[in-house]
């Protein structure tokens, strides 16, 4: 029973101090960065040092389902803001803190519940996070207390499989004092000096020794989680900076001899694979490190002397390059392929492209040694580098994806810029450049049943960055560019042939994903006028028309429609204005209409699978939905075409289109309009273009389904998703100042004004006939703004004169409703924030009074 109570009491002290007294609630998964806000009215619990003495012993004499607890509380008293003391009163708060710590290390029994030891390691981490090391040092069990807590470290680090999340925050708190020793004006030793270097070290050695075990045991593998690992690197990198020469002679002793025995092995006539798998592992790590040491640099003040140590260190790994790629195409290692890349991308980040390290003595020994004298020669054995993975490691998706994610960072923005200019200024490099496009030389960009279709994705990625790289040198010259183009013009020729004869489907529609998804990259790429112009050339007509009778034939295959559909919307994007067609162009007006086909095509097709289970409705359906409301929507706003053009010449293209997005739209319930995010975010902006520009089509719109849309706007503006209910609120306000400025014209009437004026009437003629919808838009949107976190005010504030104005006996009704809600004493402040809200509002004048 008194086990029971301590627990309810315990638990109602954390709840206490985890509640948000100050209604900020902060990220809850941004664990380390959390402050107490402590009301003031409780300072004085706080300054007696009893207070946190009860909670250590509560920790030292209670089992361990209830210690935990009491460590827990622990935690928010080490979070506890810092204003809410003195600078003697903290000093002496941190004292008992650290005293607490220090007794919890020299009894270390309770640690050994993995509860106790998560909440400890929080503990650490949040000492850290909320006092200076300048406050540490000055604590007078310092010396002792940080020996202890890196012992602790230590350990912890060397049990490897023991409570793997912990160590995050042991982590934390290293990187953090490492972090803080140029800051530190006082004349106590911080000691990181001695510690971090150690905790390095242990860290290092611990992974090392784990891999035999894993291979053995058959454990899972810490390298396969790479989130944790990448994570964990980032936090010791800083670290593994302190004291680097001492790293830095412990990774090269490693490394050789890691690396000898391999070479051992590769040479041996007898060949253990559990040997090659723990050596490879090893090493995989091994290259991990170098990248983490070497991505330091921009952590931590760096000398001249610690440039050389990284180019020892990056020498090894560029010689381990070129070791593993001479093994191809018999074996490979997806570990220490997917660590070289970390390394490289490290590397690239510290010392390429920017032009102040152009003399950095990284590049000494790596000239000496491997004849690598700037990061010229570096490009151009990341270049070859990423030739060989594409080349003889197209099946490992990983490795694949991560070699294209490498490819397209060198190929994005300054500093980089110069990449593009290396890369094409050396000839031999260009050559290798331009064959990159040729399907022969690399596996994944074939179209074998070897491959399933999702691997074809890394080909969008793949084009990207190609097409960045060349259009430099490309410029205007389309000659080169039908030349860069030629492989995809052979395999539009070839599937135009096979589509105009009796044919082997799979074949046809494992060519056609893929072409889209390459023409998907190039597209994206292309953001001026004149190379998205020189692309629109190519395509159309002839290559638009076999994307179209792919639609029509295949639309049950998502594989197949996602890819090309996607392609279209990309097409349709006008980004930095490069859909700005001269003014003799029809360009706009034809790519629009082909568009508009292909949505109707699809919309007709898919509205005739029926009804779908709950599982396929989304991949089968809603998905190909939400790509077409996106592209009609980029067409819609992308100021390229006029649309008042197709009604004046007889063109249906238009109607067709917007028939089309209300009949799929009418195919799907509200409930899935919310629920699926990408599908929400494409519907809602695609109605406020409408409503912006083309509200006559609004009003020509049957009255279920103008309630349809009523409603979804209705539903949409209580969503969490600001997109959502920003949209919401902006069609909303469309309509309403459409309805308002309809009836002011009614009021002065002449002959002119009357037909031009039917369509308003049908909206108002509806709108009477169905009053409930603007007045429940009304109430939703002044309990959001009086009741709840409102995060787009402003956006709430545009469409609400115009409710006001347009229901005015409707807002006196819930005026009076929401006033006598309230407790009698914030009556009169409620009526009185309703007075200001209408204060100096002219009665008819929406334009002007809407800012106010």
């Amino acid at each position: 029973r008194q086990q029971t109570l301590a627990m309810h009491l315990l638990k109602l002290v954390l709840n206490c101090l985890n509640f948000d007294f100050i209604g900020n609630s902060a990220d809850e998964s941004a664990d380390d960065l959390c402050t107490v806000q402590i009301p003031t009215s409780w300072r004085t619990i706080f300054l007696e040092p009893e207070t946190l003495d009860l909670f250590f012993d509560l920790y030292h004499s209670l089992p361990p389902l209830l210690s935990q607890l009491a460590l827990s509380c622990l935690v928010q008293f080490a979070s506890t803001r810092r204003s809410l003391f003195s600078n003697p009163e903290r000093a002496k708060y941190l004292g008992n803190l650290i005293k607490g710590v220090k007794h919890i290390l020299e009894n270390p029994q309770g640690l050994s519940d993995p509860g106790n030891y998560h909440e400890f390691c929080r503990f650490l981490a949040r000492l850290k996070t909320n006092y200076q090391l300048g406050e540490l040092v000055m604590v007078k069990d310092y010396p002792e207390v940080i020996q202890l807590i890196a012992n602790f470290t230590i350990t912890s680090l060397q049990h490897w499989e023991f409570a793997p999340n912990s160590v995050h925050y042991l982590l934390t708190l290293w990187q953090r004092m490492v972090a803080s020793v140029p800051f530190v004006k006082t004349a106590e030793p911080h000691l990181l000096d001695t510690y971090a270097p150690e905790i390095t070290k242990a860290y290092i050695t611990s992974r090392l020794e784990s891999v035999p075990v894993v291979v053995r045991d058959g454990l899972e593998d810490p390298l396969d989680d790479t989130a944790t690992v990448f994570q964990q690197l980032e936090q010791l990198c800083t670290v593994s900076r302190c004291e680097y020469e001492k790293t830095c002679a412990l990774l090269v002793q490693l490394f050789d001899q890691n690396a000898q025995n391999y070479q051992k092995l590769l040479q041996s006539s007898v060949r253990n694979p559990l040997e090659f798998t723990v050596q490879e592992g090893r090493l995989a790590w091994l290259v991990y490190f170098v990248g983490t040491v070497v991505g330091g640099r921009l952590t931590y003040t760096s000398t001249d002397e610690h440039d050389a140590m990284d180019g020892e260190l990056s020498c090894r790994v560029f010689q381990l390059i070129s070791l593993m790629d001479a093994q191809l195409p018999q074996s490979s290692n997806e570990k220490v392929e997917l660590a070289i890349l970390w390394f490289l991308d490290q590397f690239r980040k510290t010392y390429v492209g920017d032009q102040l390290q152009r003399t950095s003595k990284v590049y000494a020994r790596m000239s000496e040694v491997l004849g690598i004298t700037d990061d010229n020669h570096v490009l151009e054995t990341f270049m070859t580098k990423i030739v060989t993975n594409l080349k003889y490691r197209g099946r490992c998706e990983p490795v694949i994806s991560r070699t294209l994610q490498f490819l397209n960072d060198l190929s994005v923005g300054y500093p980089f810029y110069c990449v593009q200019h290396i890369i094409l200024e050396n000839n031999k490099m260009k050559i290798n450049m331009y064959s990159l496009s040729l399907f022969k030389h690399f596996p994944f960009l074939g179209i074998t049943d070897n491959y399933s279709l999702s691997d074809l994705r890394c080909r969008t990625t793949f084009y990207t960055a190609l097409t960045r790289l060349l259009m430099v040198d490309l410029g205007e010259d389309e000659d080169e560019f039908e030349n860069f183009m030629l492989p995809l013009t052979v395999s539009f020729e070839s599937v135009t042939r096979v589509f105009n004869s009796s044919f082997e489907q799979e074949e046809a529609k494992r060519m056609l994903i893929g072409l889209a998804r390459d023409l998907r990259g190039i597209a994206f790429a292309l953001n001026t006028k004149t190379s998205y112009t020189m692309l629109f050339d190519w395509i159309y007509p002839a290559y638009l028309s076999v994307l179209q009778r792919a639609i029509e034939l295949w639309y049950r295959e998502p594989a197949c429609t996602t890819p090309i559909l996607k392609l279209m919307a990309e097409f349709m994007q006008n980004r930095s204005q490069r859909l700005n067609f001269d003014v003799s162009s029809p360009n706009g007006i034809l790519l629009f209409r082909e568009a508009s086909k292909m949505i109707c095509t699809y919309g007709n097709q898919i509205l005739s699978l029926g009804t779908l289970s709950k599982d396929q409705v989304y991949p089968l359906k809603l998905k190909g939905i939400s790509i077409c409301y996106s592209a009609l929507k980029s067409a819609l706003c992308g100021n390229y075409v006029s649309f008042g053009v197709f009604k004046l010449y007889g063109d249906n293209h238009f109607d067709n289109v917007l028939q089309a997005f209300v009949k799929m739209l009418l195919s799907v319930s509200h409930s899935d309009l919310l629920q699926y995010r990408k599908l929400s975010q494409a519907y809602y902006p695609l109605l406020e273009c409408l409503t912006q520009d083309h509200m006559s089509f609004i009003t020509s719109l049957e009255p279920h389904v103008l309630i349809y849309i009523l409603t979804s706007i209705s539903e949409g503006l209580t969503a969490l998703d600001t997109i959502v209910s920003s949209s919401c609120c902006a069609s909303l306000d469309y309509i309403v100042t459409y309805l308002f400025k309809h009836i002011a014209k009614e009021g002065k009437k002449t002959l002119r004004c009357r037909a031009i004026s039917q369509d308003g009437q049908r909206l108002l003629h509806f709108m009477q006939q169905n009053p409930e919808v603007l007045q429940q838009m009304m109430s939703i949107l002044m309990n959001t703004i009086i009741f709840e976190d409102c995060r787009n005010q402003w956006s709430v504030s545009r469409p609400l004169l115009g409710l006001i104005l347009l229901n005015e006996k409707y807002f006196s009704e819930l005026r009076a409703t929401l006033i006598t809600s309230q407790p009698d004493n914030k009556r009169e402040v409620l009526d009185q924030c309703f007075r200001n809200l209408m204060e100096g509002v002219e009665q008819n004048l929406l334009v002007k009074n809407r800012d106010r």
